[in-house]
């Protein structure tokens, strides 16, 4: 009975939480002018893309996802995930969820021992990373044709040479006058690397969250094919030696299917690098490395015209077989919201220079 009463509650905590973000997403999404960026790794999936929010805006990622299996589940009831874009090629992260860890019941076996239901919430880890997307080609140029930089040395010039640029311009980079990847880039490349750190909370000694700090180092890929549109990345996580470190691997292949809706396919691997002893393990035989292999389908769909209100889904399971023995996904999921922030002043200026002089007229 105490553990169903946990349950309802953490229900009823997620109900709440959904329906407070859902309308206060929606204000702020009225209230913003930024103009939103092809992409397509990230939010809703779990591989990641050089894409960046754009100089002096904001992307602002909130999420509901989980993953469970026979044994455990996990979910972040919600994640909140913000970017703030410095220059057109670097992205400044700070990620933190409101995390739940359950503990299924089990029935014991000859094999395993019986595991009592357990539910239990706190705060996650907090998560800080820099994306710098260091190489970017356009179709028609060599491929060592000035593609390197950092986008920071053109910061307040292309702030100002925003203002006089064509108001009617829909580019995934509107703030910077230049075209979103998919239309103006074959090719980018990047690199974002990120730490998790402990908050001063007992979420980990509760065991809600894995003591930190760790990191992850990953290389990331994305353009396109005719239609088809790709993003891979690979990753490695390290640091803490109380956790595994693993090699993280993603494929996202996908299509947009009009100008406010795309779906993709994504392949998301992930395998420890090394063995880890705990608390239970008796002798060398017990100590195993995972691996977790999962196929999801997902996609991103505009609420508005401006673009700056999306809904994020995306939906999947393990590939290989579920069982209590080896924790694999039965299933996983993401809903969420993301909406982009950017400068109402320069809008604004932009409408005032669509109109045209009264006296100029004929």
């Amino acid at each position: 009975m105490a553990f169903d009463s946990q349950k309802r509650e953490v229900g009823l905590l997620i109900t709440m939480n959904l329906l407070r973000l859902l309308g206060g997403l929606a204000l702020l999404a009225g209230l913003s002018a930024a103009s939103s960026a092809l992409a397509q790794g990230g939010p809703p999936f779990r591989t990641d893309d050089p894409e960046t929010p754009g100089n002096k805006h904001w992307e602002v990622n909130v999420g509901f996802l989980g993953e469970r299996n026979p044994v455990a589940g996990s979910y972040q009831v919600p994640d909140f995930d913000f970017n703030y874009g410095l220059g057109d090629r670097i992205q400044l992260k700070y990620e933190i969820p409101i995390a739940i860890e359950e503990l299924r019941t089990v029935r014991g076996t000859a094999a395993t021992p019986a595991q009592p239901g357990n539910v239990m919430g706190g705060l996650g880890e907090s998560l800080l990373g820099v994306k710098w997307r260091f190489y970017e080609h356009h179709p028609g140029e060599r491929f060592s044709h000035n593609d390197f930089g950092t986008g920071l040395l053109g910061i307040k010039q292309r702030n100002k040479e925003a203002l006089v640029e064509d108001p009617g311009s829909t580019s995934g980079n509107e703030n910077t006058g230049e075209a979103a990847p998919g239309e103006g880039y074959n090719l980018n490349v990047s690199t974002y690397p990120q730490i998790f750190l402990d908050n001063p909370t007992n979420s980990v000694p509760r065991g809600v969250v894995d003591p930190g700090p760790n990191f992850y180092l990953p290389l990331e890929v994305n353009g396109r094919f005719g239609p088809v549109r790709y993003t891979a990345e690979v990753g490695y996580s390290f640091g803490n030696h109380n956790v595994p470190q693993t090699w993280n691997r993603g494929l996202v292949v996908g299509h947009e299917f009009t100008e406010r809706t795309e779906v993709y396919v994504e392949i998301f691997d992930e395998q420890d690098a090394n063995r880890v002893r705990t608390s239970q393990d008796v002798g060398e035989s017990s100590l195993s490395k995972q691996r977790e292999t999962t196929l999801d389908v997902g996609g991103r769909h505009s609420l508005n015209h401006r673009k700056t209100l999306t809904l994020l889904v995306m939906g999947g399971r393990s590939f290989q077989s579920i069982a209590t023995s080896n924790s694999q996904p039965s299933w996983i999921a993401y809903v969420g919201l993301q909406i982009l922030l950017g400068s109402r002043e320069r809008t604004m200026r932009q409408v005032v220079q669509k109109v045209p002089d009264q006296s100029d007229l004929p």
